[in-house]
C-alpha cells in the first residue's frame, strides 16, 4: 500500500529556481523559499541577496525538467542594469560576464555584408 504524498502536487506544479553558490567552505545550493518566481530571483540577486553566485537551476517536478538557467538569468540582469541603472556587486558582474561570454553592455558587432548592386 503506497502512503500519500506529503506535498501536494498542485505546489509542484511550477517553475522552481535555486542557485549554487561559492562559499567560504565550498559550493552549495542556496536554501530557497518555496515562493521564488524567476522575477523574484532577479530582483533577489540586483538586490544583493546572493553573494558568489555559480550557476542557476531550473526545473519543474510536475513536467520532469531540468535545466541551467545560468545565462538566460545573466541576459535578464544585464537588460535590467542597462534599462533600470542598478549598481551590482563585483561578484554578480563576474558571474554574469561569465555567462555571457563578454563584459556587461557590449554589444557584439554583426558581419557586415557587402551589398552588390546591379548596374
Amino acid at each position: 500500500m503506497a502512503s500519500p504524498s506529503i506535498i501536494p502536487n498542485d505546489r509542484l506544479d511550477k517553475d522552481f529556481y535555486v542557485v549554487l553558490e561559492e562559499f567560504r567552505d565550498g559550493a552549495a545550493f542556496r536554501e530557497t523559499d518555496e515562493g521564488v518566481t524567476y522575477a523574484t530571483l532577479i530582483g533577489d540577486m540586483l538586490t544583493g541577496q546572493y553573494d558568489q553566485v555559480l550557476r542557476v537551476v531550473a526545473f519543474n517536478p510536475v513536467e520532469g525538467w531540468s535545466r541551467d538557467a545560468s545565462e538566460d538569468v545573466a541576459r535578464e540582469l544585464e537588460r535590467r542594469v542597462a534599462a533600470e541603472g542598478h549598481e551590482i556587486s563585483d561578484a554578480l558582474r563576474n558571474f554574469v560576464e561569465s555567462q555571457l561570454g563578454r563584459a556587461i553592455g557590449i554589444q557584439l558587432a554583426l558581419p557586415l555584408r557587402m551589398a552588390s548592386y546591379a548596374s
